[in-house]
């Protein structure tokens, strides 16, 4: 796997059927109920997803294809992480009211679940055991992404990076 490819791995086969592997392990019910809050939608290739410094109000769950994860300015875009079937990306729109830190843009023709960040939020509330659970899940999003980022500039730097 690549230093920026996301780690949450593929879709998981459970009981014949696929799982996101973001879901994967939870009971059929949970992933049913977070299913339920989702719509799938397709970005077509080159579709700007999600802008830094946008109020965050998805988050998705990557079915098909893949989406380039990038810090960007002005004058300079990085691509931090490519985030491909398994993976998730727009947490910050489980902390409302958080502008989104990345860029998010399709490489190629993707589909994904789009969740409602409010919604997944009230969906964890009301069932705090599957609330933790997707909470930690959502960190080991964030901090593949804080790795990914760190790995990227240190090697802007000159700095050997292993693994």
């Amino acid at each position: 796997m690549s230093r920026l490819d996301a780690g949450l791995g593929d879709i998981a086969q459970k009981g014949g059927r696929q799982t996101h592997a973001f879901l994967a392990g939870l009971t059929e019910a949970q992933v049913a109920r977070v299913q339920s809050l989702g719509e799938e939608v397709t970005l077509p290739e080159g579709e700007l997803i999600l802008d830094n410094g946008q109020r965050s109000t998805c988050c998705y769950l990557v079915l098909s294809g893949s989406v380039a994860v990038a810090l960007a300015t002005p004058r300079l875009t990085v691509c931090v992480q490519v985030v491909g079937a398994g993976g998730m990306f727009g947490w910050s729109a489980l902390l409302q009211g958080q502008d989104t830190m990345f860029q998010v843009r399709a490489r190629e023709r993707t589909t994904a679940l789009r969740i409602e960040g409010s919604a997944l939020s009230k969906c964890c509330r009301a069932d705090p055991e599957l609330g933790v659970e997707l909470l930690h899940r959502a960190l080991r999003v964030v901090s593949e992404r804080v790795r990914a980022t760190e790995t990227v500039f240190a090697e802007w730097c000159g700095v050997r990076v292993s693994g």
